[in-house]
């Protein structure tokens, strides 16, 4: 009896809530129970009318099948997979294919790849620590040399604080992406080499181009985004910007307009990344790159990259910068967090060849002087133009008019290194990523320029250049 009463009140509750609920809730729950009724009683599709195949049709259907290649088709003449073999270290002299010559092709500038004390601290390294450190910096990776290297970049560059990563090519893609992520904006050169182009991939950034070191169309979009902004500016006040250029361009090899950069990023209120992997250990008094070379204040940068693979002649890459710009990678940037870190013989290689970039100050301008001699002696060379400046270690030499097609300047280009390296003269084209490379430069033939090399032999391999232009193109 006292259980039937108490369901009756309950329900007597029930209705009077019902009767004192606010109108719009009750469409509501009467809206919501139409759509549930709905969605129980319709279907969710509709059965198409179809004809089965007979066993015959299934079978000539299967027959004419085929399937898309895993990968597309490669000529076996692709460079790609015919390439040259180096036996032994590609230094001033080079034996490829088992033929010697003098090497215009390694980014070895400052000759140090083969120098006795750099290898005489990797062999006293090597008997200290082993081989590899078989754990990134994070796990029992960081060795004390990691931490000496840093210290030492850091003191050479006058910057706060540095940090290194295991593979060159990975500090520059694994920074950006540590600073700028989805929403955020990033100018960027289109003449910007992979590695950049692998970072802002990576950073899922909205990403503007702008004419190859053309300031004015930089401002442009620069004040395009200023007008943006104003329409939305709760939006814009989350959104970062950046700026990301190279100091030595690897595919052009110009010099990137630092002073003007550095006005529009006070105006315009941006944050600059500067990629020196060419021009560390080449420009400046002391080879300190493109800051020094233009007298700006390393503190104007917000983050310097540069590979260890040129001029260190080791393995790897650093960055500079304010300390808590620098630590932050330490959580964020993917090739420090998660890739085995730098053998100890390659720092330690590193921390002599900086030693020997500071007692010898005078190299960095006989390789400046070798450089514009280079330069200079491959003007006027029929059928070829040099791109460039001068003081810069990598020159490319580009056909004056294409012949069509860009496979058939690749062959022409490629007949010319041929003919050089037939004749003692050790040259590499400029190799690209066709398919991936945002701006695609033209084919090109690349002169490296080191101080191991007497002017007899810059003046010979220009000249066993313009012989080869005029036996190829004429």
């Amino acid at each position: 009896m006292a259980a039937a009463m108490g369901q009756q009140w309950v329900l007597v509750e029930m209705v009077q809530a019902f009767y004192e609920a606010p109108a719009y809730h009750l469409i509501l729950e009467g809206i919501l129970i139409l759509w549930i009724i709905r969605l129980l009683f319709s279907k969710t599709y509709k059965l198409q009318e179809r004809s089965d195949l007979t066993p015959k049709e299934k079978e000539e259907l299967i027959e004419e099948w085929q399937p898309e290649p895993l990968v597309p088709p490669v000529p076996r003449d692709h460079p790609a997979l015919n390439y040259s073999v180096v036996s032994g270290p590609p230094t001033h002299k080079i034996i490829v294919n088992g033929k010697e010559c003098i090497n215009f092709a390694s980014f070895n500038f400052l000759g140090l790849l083969d120098n006795e004390r750099v290898k005489n601290a990797a062999h006293a390294s090597l008997k200290k620590y082993g081989v590899g450190t078989c754990g990134p910096r994070g796990f029992y990776g960081t060795f004390d040399v990691h931490l000496e290297l840093e210290d030492r970049l850091a003191k050479f560059m006058r910057a706060e604080e540095a940090i290194i990563y295991s593979y060159g090519f990975a500090t520059i893609a694994s920074a950006i992406p540590a600073y700028s992520k989805r929403g955020d904006l990033v100018f960027v050169d289109e003449a910007a080499c992979f590695a950049i182009q692998k970072g802002l991939q990576a950073s899922r950034s909205n990403i503007k181009l702008f004419k190859h070191n053309d300031m004015a169309d930089l401002e442009r979009l620069l004040k395009e985004q200023e007008i943006e902004d104003q329409k939305n500016p709760r939006k814009a006040r989350v959104i970062r910007r950046f700026i990301v250029v190279e100091g030595l361009y690897r595919n052009t090899g110009d010099i990137c307009p630092l002073p003007e950069l550095i006005k529009l990023k006070y105006k315009y209120k941006v944050r600059i990344f500067l990629e020196e992997s060419l021009s560390f250990g080449v420009l400046g008094e002391r080879g300190r790159g493109v800051t020094e070379h233009f007298g700006i204040n390393i503190d104007d940068i917000d983050l310097i990259s540069a590979d260890m693979e040129n001029s260190l002649a080791s393995i790897g890459g650093f960055c500079c910068g304010r300390t808590f710009v620098i630590d932050h990678q330490r959580l964020s940037g993917q090739g420090y967090c998660f890739s085995a870190s730098l053998p100890p013989l390659l720092a330690a290689a590193a921390i002599e060849a900086l030693n020997i970039m500071e007692e010898n100050p005078d190299v960095f301008q006989v390789l400046r002087e070798k450089c514009k001699r280079v330069h200079k002696a491959l003007q006027r060379i029929s059928g070829l133009k040099v791109v460039g400046v001068s003081f810069s270690p990598a020159i490319h030499l580009q056909l004056e008019e294409s012949q069509g097609s860009r496979e058939i300047d690749i062959k022409l280009l490629k007949r010319i290194v041929d003919y050089c390296m037939n004749n003692g003269i050790a040259l590499t084209q400029a190799c690209y990523l066709e398919k991936e490379e945002k701006y695609l430069p033209p084919p090109s033939i690349r002169v490296v320029v080191t101080v191991e090399q007497t002017e007899q032999e810059l003046d010979r391999a220009a000249s066993l250049i313009r012989e080869a232009a005029q036996s190829v193109l004429n």
